[in-house]
């Protein structure tokens, strides 16, 4: 598919297709950088997505804790917190 550049302002801009978008799974921000002298644009990924599943996951498993177990000896027996 060719496109042309559009001026927006002292920048320029590129007008993707919407069947384009669609299919790349493409909403407002995306992440673009230039690799081996090509343009790539991806979709942003989500801070986070799947952390409330995985965390409900883990609950359901009885291991809601995890990370309040001491990790070493150390951590058991010889640190005091104050």
């Amino acid at each position: 598919m060719k496109a042309r550049l559009v001026r927006i302002g002292n920048s320029r801009g590129l007008r993707l297709a919407k069947p384009l978008i669609e299919q790349l799974g493409l909403e407002d921000e995306v992440d673009v950088s230039a690799e081996d002298g090509a343009l790539v644009i991806r979709p942003s990924r989500l801070v986070r997505v799947g952390w409330a599943a995985a965390a409900a996951k883990l609950a359901a498993a009885g291991e809601a804790a995890l990370g309040d177990a001491p990790a070493t000896r150390f951590d058991a027996e010889e640190w005091e917190w104050r």
